[in-house]
């Protein structure tokens, strides 16, 4: 099964992860896409990259101009999506562009659409929210398969926004963020050392200005009691100055990106999580389920989370890991925290089947078999196919 997969950007690591999906569950992807980096890589996963032009974080009216200008130019990779039996566009920008490369190379394999965060532009009541939505719900009249990461996002948004499942009998298909392994047997993780002070991880996409100043303040103010580790890749446009904000506290420290192979001791070095995202309270950042949610799971840190919002639900219904109503509660949290209380909620994370937080090759199969089966038929059969948990 060939699968041209149009993406936001060829360097994040999620997308190389499903790249790595598509190929073990059977399917020959083609992969073309924007990027934020300078430079294009030349594959992701094994795949080579077609590059689409850079994008950058926060400057929405360049994606536009840039997406617009690819959708134009489509046509000239008719040979690449020749004999495609699905074309999938990993958020908006990247399915209008699928879309219009789909009907320039006269392609008619059915179109899909992985949307893994709901931008907080998409639920604005002004000019560019309606104008957003209504192009994203033409879109969607075109696609045969709707994928999101979180069932909230369909619940919250797609549902009474745009009015899936009712004005648009659209399938849907629920792939949860969840770590990949496709080798088997579990992972080792380094034991992690004894605290105080106790050593907390801020793993992935770094973007919310509010979390960096709790965990700062708290680092600031109590360095007997916690340290901060920071890994991944910053939004700097969310930030002040972040590298200063880091820099002038010993106990905290930005480490840079990493890869999936660096999973095992990033998480082994720390005793907690951080899952708590407050970029767009109340929308996105109150519906998403984080990688980092299953990486902690898979690799034995404690989340913390908040209680109201969905990653916190996620937790509340396997109980584990540590749920705050209001992060003023962390420190008291940490405070009364012993070891032994912290072995118990490893012992609690532990305890959970590991297919919770990590899909394999059967995972893999059911991904490519529904983008391949259920999608192909879905605009003749309005009824919701079952969400499919990869």
């Amino acid at each position: 099964m060939k699968i041209a997969y149009f993406v936001h950007d060829l360097a994040d690591p999620a997308v190389a992860r499903r790249l790595s999906m598509l190929r073990a569950g059977g399917a020959e992807p083609v992969v073309l896409g924007f990027r934020r980096t300078e430079g294009a890589p030349g594959e992701v996963a094994g795949v080579r990259a077609i590059d689409l032009g850079r994008t950058y974080d926060g400057r929405l009216g360049h994606r536009a101009r840039t997406t617009a200008l690819a959708a134009l130019g489509a046509g000239r990779w008719r040979g690449l999506l020749a004999g495609a039996d699905a074309v999938m566009g990993r958020t908006l920008e990247a399915l209008a562009t699928a879309e219009a490369a789909r009907r320039l190379a006269g392609v008619r394999a059915p179109l899909i659409y992985e949307c893994l965060d709901i931008h907080r532009l998409m639920l604005g009541e002004g000019r560019a929210g309606r104008t957003m939505r209504a192009v994203e719900r033409a879109l969607l009249r075109r696609c045969a398969l709707l994928i999101v990461s979180s069932p909230a996002f369909l619940r919250e948004y797609f549902e009474p926004r745009q009015g899936v499942g009712r004005s648009l009998p659209i399938r849907t298909l629920l792939v949860e963020n969840k770590a990949l392994e496709l080798s088997g047997g579990r992972p080792r993780v380094q034991a992690q050392p004894l605290g105080p002070p106790w050593r907390i991880g801020w793993m992935g996409a770094i973007r919310c200005r509010r979390s960096l100043q709790i965990l700062t303040d708290l680092a600031a103010r109590r360095p007997d009691l916690v340290e901060v580790r920071i890994h991944g890749r910053p939004a700097y446009t969310e930030f002040d100055d972040f590298d200063a904000q880091v820099a002038r506290l010993p106990n905290v420290a930005f480490l840079g990106a990493y890869t999936a192979e660096d999973l095992p001791r990033l998480y082994g070095d720390v005793h907690f999580s951080w899952a708590i995202d407050y970029m767009e309270a109340g929308q996105n950042s109150a519906w998403l389920l984080p990688n980092r949610l299953y990486e902690s799971g898979r690799y034995g840190a404690a989340p913390i989370a908040l209680s109201d919002v969905e990653t916190g639900r996620y937790l509340a219904a396997r109980r584990i890991g540590v749920r705050l109503d209001d992060p003023s509660e962390l420190e008291g949290v940490l405070e009364r925290m012993t070891n032994e209380a912290w072995r118990r909620l490893r012992a609690e994370i532990d305890a959970v089947p590991q297919e919770t937080f990590v899909a394999g090759e059967a995972d893999c199969r059911r991904l490519v078999n529904a983008v391949a089966g259920r999608a192909a038929d879905a605009q003749d059969d309005p009824s919701p196919a079952p969400r499919l948990v990869a």
